[in-house]
């Protein structure tokens, strides 16, 4: 697997990417048999690693490809001075790789989100992608002894493919831990996607996506959101007055 060098955004690595080329580094690991653990990184994720070191060694040393989620990431790599292509939302990609696994056989597993919202996404996964392979669904409320249980059925299950959808910094700090005893190829946190594919939760419409409003988006769905979101002007500031000595 081919990966770009990063650039560094408040010292943590950001492999700029464009969709495509995040897809098929993915499925190269697929086919090569090589294990690829990816974090979309958004502006709060960069922030959660100002504030965790062990979050931010997991996503500055561990993770294989880290990706630019999020308008906040993508202005602050130019603000930088780098070359960032595109934004490569965490949802998008998952979106992706799942209709890569329709067409070429991968095999998926749902792991996270509230009891039933895995298998509602995964119905859901099934009618916009015929023929995607997704070989088990596991709930995410468990206690950490029965991870030993879960890691067994995912798998025996011969998936290719992992989505974790546990939030952040859970769901990396999860795979981190226990990305040694997982035979899947690709390890990757996905935050609230069954949410959306399951329809508990409501993405922005096309237009504020493009517009880079999909926080205001949110915000105006979640308000309890309200105190996270202050994650965003803090970075803003951080990047103007510190990225460079970063």
């Amino acid at each position: 697997m081919q990966i770009k060098e990063p650039v560094k955004i408040l010292d943590v690595p950001i492999h700029p990417f464009t969709m495509d080329e995040a897809v098929s580094a993915l499925e190269n690991s697929i086919q090569n048999g090589t294990q690829a653990f990816v974090v979309t990184a958004n502006a709060e994720i960069i922030m959660m690693c100002q504030q965790d070191n062990e979050y931010k060694k997991i996503v500055s040393q561990s993770a294989e490809i880290v990706l630019p989620d999020g308008a906040g990431a993508v202005w602050a790599g130019r603000h930088l001075g780098y070359k960032i292509p595109e934004r490569v939302a965490g949802f998008d990609l998952y979106c992706q790789l799942l209709n890569k696994a329709a067409k070429k056989g991968y095999k998926v597993y749902f792991f996270g989100g509230s009891p039933g919202i895995a298998e509602a996404a995964k119905a859901k996964s099934e009618e916009l992608y015929p023929g995607v392979q997704i070989v088990g669904c596991r709930n995410g409320y468990f206690k950490e002894e029965e991870s030993s249980q879960i890691i067994a059925e995912i798998n025996a299950s011969g998936a290719d493919i992992l989505f974790a959808a546990l939030g952040a910094p859970k769901q990396e700090k999860w795979l981190e831990k226990y990305r040694s005893q997982l035979n899947q190829k690709v390890l990757m946190g996905i935050g609230g996607s069954f949410d959306v594919f399951a329809g508990k939760m409501e993405r922005a419409p096309k237009w504020m996506q493009d517009a880079s409003l999909e926080w205001m988006f949110r915000l105006y769905k979640q308000p309890s959101r309200f105190m996270r979101m202050m994650a965003l002007p803090k970075f803003v500031l951080k990047v103007v007055f510190c990225g460079k000595k970063a």
